[in-house]
């Protein structure tokens, strides 16, 4: 077995029990979204309802960056520390017996953090894995997510045995037509009420459009039916749908990292400058197009890529104009649909919510017994932007569930990015625990945080 570099955390206890908030802890008003990234704003100034507050780190655990005191900007009486150092943490599930399992796709690794009376006690479940990403399970079955398999294990008493896939062949840079490049080989897993396997396919590239006639497809999600079986395409024209959840009544949810380098799609100029018109690369219209997407999957839905794009503009092609982010319009691509011939864009259902452009969704989960206003709704770990000036800032977004769908986007924690865009950490997921805190992995930081509500 190979040398885990992990450390085991001797920062706040994690309750075992089973408990849900009550309206006592409702805490103020959240932040909500309008188009503005957090990093646009000075880190000085707190989004609406969120206060500074210092990250709590253990001495053992104060490694860089945590070598200065840090501070992040959540919910008014919340509590946040660093709860384990877990090297390129990812993607997590809790599993059945109260441990938190957190992937490691760089190490090969699932890892196991058992909390207790110190903190958190740290193990390797599973090693010499294939990039091991999504992680999910249907009672007792562990579901694990590579790069080129969906594989089940019995997980009884913190042992994963009894290894079978479930959804083989999967795409990845080993596969032949590929010449070793894949730009999206994570995969992502998620298992529905009637045990249906659903699975992540990313894209090859940025518009690489092959990938909706590859076989299996790329850019997609796949659906492997209850007890096993072929895999069927659930929905297509998802260029990373690296978030991949069920919500309460449910219904199959996917974040989605949209495309970059975007051309302007409109025949008159950006906001009126002359020069700049339909097919050129402008920064100002880059920066903030396309949207990135979060929405709700139904057997046959298509998303578009890399035909079609959301935009989110009440004014089309203006500069300095407000955004709408609820059910934008699709509109052509005019690098790869320019006339529309190759999918009418037109016909497709917009999509439920969007994130700004670049801000890098990953993680997804949904919580049913936080204290409100965050008691039911998605839980997204923003990454934030890579290619973007000023960078989108990284924070843990909360959508409110109501009547069968998402609200408004709001701020849960943020303040990992300084107003001149350097950050200290990147998160990647956040999950409810069964203590009732928000646990939230950072692949930059190489830390699980435990983000605490008052009476968690």
């Amino acid at each position: 077995m190979r040398s885990s570099g992990i450390r085991p955390s001797l920062a706040v206890a994690a309750a075992a029990a089973v408990m849900a908030c009550v309206s006592a802890c409702d805490s103020a008003a959240p932040y909500l979204r309008s188009g503005a990234s957090a990093g646009d704003a000075p880190a000085a100034t707190a989004p609406n309802g969120l206060v500074p507050t210092s990250v709590t780190v253990p001495p053992e655990l104060a490694s860089a960056p945590f070598d200065t005191p840090r501070e992040a900007l959540a919910p008014a009486g919340w509590t946040m520390s660093v709860w384990a150092r877990v090297p390129k943490a990812r993607l997590a599930a809790w599993a059945p017996d109260g441990t938190l399992l957190v992937s490691r796709p760089t190490a090969g690794q699932v890892v196991r953090l058992v909390p207790d009376a110190s903190g958190a006690i740290a193990s390797v479940l599973l090693d010499g894995l294939d990039q091991p990403h999504g992680l999910a399970f249907q009672d007792s079955t562990l579901y694990v997510a590579e790069s080129d398999s969906v594989d089940a294990y019995d997980y009884t008493a913190g042992v994963a045995s009894a290894r079978r896939t479930v959804a083989p062949g999967l795409p990845d840079a080993r596969s032949p037509e590929l010449g070793g490049a894949y730009g999206h080989a994570l995969k992502s897993v998620a298992i529905g009420p009637d045990r249906s396997i659903y699975l992540s396919i990313g894209s090859t590239g940025n518009i690489s459009a092959n990938d909706r006639d590859a076989n299996p497809q790329r850019a997609s999600i796949m659906r492997v039916p209850p007890g096993g079986g072929a895999m069927e395409v659930f929905a297509r024209g998802v260029r990373n749908g690296t978030g991949l959840a069920l919500a309460p009544d449910g219904s199959v949810w996917t974040a989605v990292n949209n495309r970059d380098n975007i051309q302007y799609p409109y025949d008159r100029g950006y906001g009126g400058e002359s020069g700049s018109s339909q097919g050129d690369v402008i920064p100002e219209y880059l920066a903030d197009h396309p949207p990135e997407e979060l929405a709700r999957l139904t057997p046959g839905r298509d998303l578009g890529w890399p035909y079609c794009n959301p935009d989110q503009d009440v004014e089309p092609g203006m500069a300095g104009t407000t955004y709408n982010h609820v059910r934008p319009r699709f509109v052509p691509d005019v690098q790869t649909n320019p006339d529309g011939d190759q999918l009418n864009c037109a016909a497709l259902p917009p999509i439920e919510r969007t994130f700004d452009a670049h801000a890098a969704p990953l993680g997804l989960s949904f919580t049913t017994t936080l204290p409100a206003p965050y008691r039911q709704g998605a839980l997204v770990g923003i990454h934030g932007s890579w290619n973007r000036t000023p960078p989108r800032a990284p924070e843990v977004s909360f959508f409110p569930w109501a009547g069968g769908t998402l609200g408004p986007q709001q701020t849960l924690v943020g303040g990992f990015q300084a107003a001149n865009g350097s950050r200290w950490g990147r998160p990647v997921a956040a999950v409810q625990g069964p203590d009732g805190a928000v646990y939230i992995t950072d692949d930059a930081a190489d830390a699980v945080y435990r983000l605490a509500p008052p009476a968690a």
